[in-house]
């Protein structure tokens, strides 16, 4: 009996480590990266009822695998997905090739119902990706959405067919057009890189950079990560036009506060090494264009907020790069600038200069300054209303960034 009793201990136990290896074997295989991204603001965008819509997203890191992450993290009601796939794009604009079409599961289901403050994730997509690659991903919305959870900002065409589920349609029928990002937050890939996140504001997110031109910094840095690397690092954009470190503006499409969305934009990204912030230009600015004296910041408020960005990226084993607020005086939009303003913008960027108080600085300031008038933007590299980069601009703050801190 004792010998029995061991014998059964013993097949036991080795069928626990058969098991337990199998599990480490799967988890071993699944290394998810972040390839792409676009952060939700608020539920602002139109409601939409039985509507497919189709948008297109270039890939920074490639990878065997995909899969899509959903948000309804800011909406009001359900979001029911009755279907979606993924496919490569057609020859026409907005059209996809059907004969790489591919569906898109949860959890082994062809629909998911996503609850109001709650993402969905889906399963792994059977579809290998290079670098640099674009992809057209569909998906179903049956039911009312109420105001849609959006990215405001999106510079990139989505098409919206009102004809029903017609995701594997070669084109959408009787299509509408939109820039924003509806509902698609993020893209990853299976692979063994590390990812970058951008946070920042609209200077981040592209806001003149070109529609459909993928002229944005981190696009630009994307490339010449490609070139540098291959596939190594990839390349997660949480800008947000309009967005503040230390504020939410629910009633504009500014989104929630950098502070507020870090857990939701950058820390839950896979594969996260490395974070660039770049924000506060806003905060200083939009208290006296939109005259809300009660959220002016002092300086030493802004540098606090900063330092909690930090140190939650530090927390979570990332290493936490800074980059310098870029000049706008003479900006366009009304009391944006002020002479205190450039104070504040000064201190904040005397902070970011000290060496140890962020794991790297990158000097976006020194890139696109006027050197003849430092507070305001080189006129060769200002989109028309002294604040925001153009295409050129953004180039130049790309190329000023040293590869070797993403080794």
């Amino acid at each position: 009996m004792i010998k029995c009793g061991m014998k059964l201990r013993a097949t036991l136990l080795a069928s626990c480590l058969v098991a337990l290896g199998g599990m480490n074997a799967a988890s071993a295989q699944e290394n998810w990266q972040g390839s792409w991204g676009a952060s939700p603001a608020f539920a602002v965008g139109p409601e939409l009822s039985n509507t497919t819509i189709r948008q297109f997203v270039r890939l920074s890191a490639g990878g065997s695998k995909v899969r899509l992450r959903f948000s309804n993290e800011t909406g009001t009601q359900p979001l029911v997905i009755g279907s979606a796939r993924v496919a490569r794009p057609g020859n026409a604009p907005g059209s996809i090739d059907p004969a790489t079409s591919v569906a898109v599961t949860f959890g082994g289901a062809a629909s998911i119902t996503v609850s109001p403050g709650a993402p969905a994730l889906s399963d792994p997509i059977d579809i290998a990706v290079s670098p640099l690659d674009t992809l057209a991903v569909s998906l179903f919305l049956p039911r009312w959405t109420g105001p849609s959870v959006v990215h405001p900002l999106g510079e990139q065409t989505a098409y919206l067919s009102a004809a029903g589920d017609v995701t594997d349609a070669p084109a959408l029928p009787e299509a509408t057009t939109q820039t924003m990002r509806f509902m698609l937050s993020r893209v990853e890939v299976e692979a063994d890189g590390g990812t970058l996140v951008t946070l920042g504001d609209s200077i981040t997110d592209g806001y003149g950079s070109g529609t459909d031109a993928n002229k944005r910094w981190p696009d630009i840095l994307a490339e010449r990560l490609n070139k540098d690397k291959g596939a190594a690092v990839g390349i997660v954009n949480a800008g947000i036009s309009g967005n503040r470190i230390l504020h939410d503006m629910p009633e504009a499409m500014f989104g929630p506060s950098a502070l507020s969305r870090l857990d939701r934009d950058v820390l839950s990204v896979p594969g996260l090494r490395w974070v660039v912030i770049m924000e506060g230009i806003n905060d200083i600015g939009h208290s006296t264009s939109a005259g809300l004296s009660e959220q002016a910041v002092t300086p030493e408020e802004l540098i606090g907020g900063l330092k909690q960005l930090v140190s939650r990226v530090r927390g979570h084993g990332a290493k936490a790069y800074c980059a310098t607020l870029t000049p706008y005086e003479g900006t366009v939009f009304a009391n944006y600038f002020k002479p205190e303003g450039e104070t504040k913008r000064q201190a904040v960027n005397s902070w970011i200069r000290t060496a140890g108080n962020c794991d790297a600085i990158i000097d976006f300031d020194t890139a696109v300054r006027d050197p003849a008038h430092p507070s305001r933007i080189r006129a060769d590299f200002d989109v028309g209303d002294r604040l925001h980069p153009n295409a050129a601009g953004y180039k130049a703050m790309a190329e000023s960034i040293d590869l070797g801190l993403f080794r």
